[in-house]
């Protein structure tokens, strides 16, 4: 189990299922989690079977489940109906197997239902820490997803539209049929239309939901804390934050009022969230010592900053107190050609593509990297290779028009 939660979030299930193999022979599994905003199916296992589930058959299943029992019983799943095993965690997260037709019992519930409490409750506090890794996973995923659907819902709408059109000529015969040929043609618009806002739903949060779940998440961290804290609600009227957003806002004020509360005196904090459309924009300011360490402050910040491409501004004053404010842009970076080519590369390409940039030979690499130059070679090798380059110079240019340093690349990889 310790090998299946310290991985990479995104690829839980798969060693979640390769866990469960000598416990539950399954051909599938699913965990569902609406916590993760890009990616809520995390799926292995039979690509028949898991390429076609939907969330609101997972929707459907979590509904049929009680909070941490185990449901035997066929359901349907990837557009049939099939043999399931569900289980509903405490936190809401869902997990759905899919047995082996010849299958003896399932094994005994409540050490599935333990197993999978410690999978779920890894998944919701690495989305709550909301580290730099899962805040690029996240905000990939969603954008790609978000592409994805409204491509398809311009097709399809199009689609659907010239049918109707058709369909309510007056020079077609036969009423009847043109008459329910139209109903269901509107239906499938219709349906059609509510996908993008159903979507939305679970990838996004109201801002002022966000806020309101950051009151209580600080509420635990200053209960011993003899404080009076103004909070500054944002307009109801305000953009909509994408889930990543959200969950790294909530986690870099919650490191800013420990900061502010690692002070020697602390009377008065004033935490306010707004939005201007393109950003959404966090203060928190006090009344204090001014004596917090700014530099310190910002080092913890950097990640999820540099991730989200968001800044920050720290002013203190001895005597009259302290500001943190940070400003995160809502929308990812127009996406460059060559992004999907750097996503191929492992972490430690992606530290050799590093040095690639700033035109460091093989021996230098290796002895800053404490690795063979015969090794760092073959990494050489692959990183052109998955990069369709030619040379290193190539190499490094696409590196350098991403943003990748030296520097960058061993926080990332030190994070993992």
């Amino acid at each position: 189990m310790r090998a299946v939660i310290a991985g990479p979030l995104p690829d839980i299930a798969t060693r979640f299922s390769r866990y469960l193999t000598s416990l539950w022979s399954h051909d599938a599994l699913v965990i569902f989690t609406c916590e993760c905003t890009g990616r809520p199916r995390k799926v292995a296992g039979n690509r028949e079977i898991v390429d076609r589930v939907t969330i609101d058959e997972l929707d459907a299943l979590k509904k049929s489940a009680d909070l941490g029992t185990v449901v035997d019983g066929v359901q349907i799943l990837g557009g049939a109906r099939r043999p399931l095993w569900v289980v509903r965690d405490a936190t809401d997260t869902l997990l759905v197997v899919v047995p082996k037709r010849v299958q003896p019992e399932p094994p005994d519930p409540d050490l599935i239902v333990a197993l999978f409490g410690i999978v779920a409750t890894s998944i919701r506090q690495q989305v709550a820490q909301a580290s730099p890794d899962y805040l690029a996973e996240s905000r990939a995923a969603s954008s790609e997803r978000a592409r994805t659907i409204a491509e398809l819902t311009e097709i399809h709408d199009a689609t659907l539209s010239s049918i109707l059109g058709t369909l309510r000529s007056n020079d077609l015969d036969d009423r009847r049929s043109r008459i329910t040929a139209s109903e269901t043609a509107s239906a499938a618009l219709i349906a059609l239309r509510s996908a993008g806002d159903a979507d939305r739903a679970l990838s996004e949060e109201a801002v002022t939901t966000a806020f309101a779940r950051l009151q209580g998440e600080l509420r635990p961290l200053l209960r011993h804390c003899e404080v009076e804290i103004d909070y500054v609600e944002p307009p109801a009227d305000g953009r909509p934050l994408p889930g990543e957003i959200a969950h790294a806002a909530r986690a870099m004020v919650r490191t800013i009022v420990l900061a502010f509360g690692a002070q020697p005196v602390l009377a008065r904090l004033r935490v306010a969230w707004d939005c201007d459309g393109d950003n959404v924009l966090l203060e928190v300011r006090d009344q204090g010592s001014g004596a917090i360490d700014g530099s310190a402050l910002t080092r913890q910040l950097a990640g999820r900053l540099h991730t989200l491409r968001g800044r920050v501004d720290i002013e203190s004053i001895a005597g009259w107190g302290s500001r943190v404010s940070l400003v995160i842009p809502l929308d990812p970076p127009a996406a460059r050609p060559d992004e999907h080519l750097l996503s191929t590369l492992n972490p430690r390409e992606l530290e050799v593509l590093a040095h690639l940039t700033v035109g460091k030979r093989n021996k230098a690499i290796a002895s800053e990297l404490g690795i063979s130059e015969s090794t760092i070679k073959f990494h050489v090798a692959s990183v052109l290779q998955k990069l369709d380059v030619t040379n290193r110079g190539e190499a490094g240019a696409i590196g350098i028009r991403a943003g990748i340093s030296p520097g960058a690349a061993m926080v990332a990889v030190s994070r993992r």
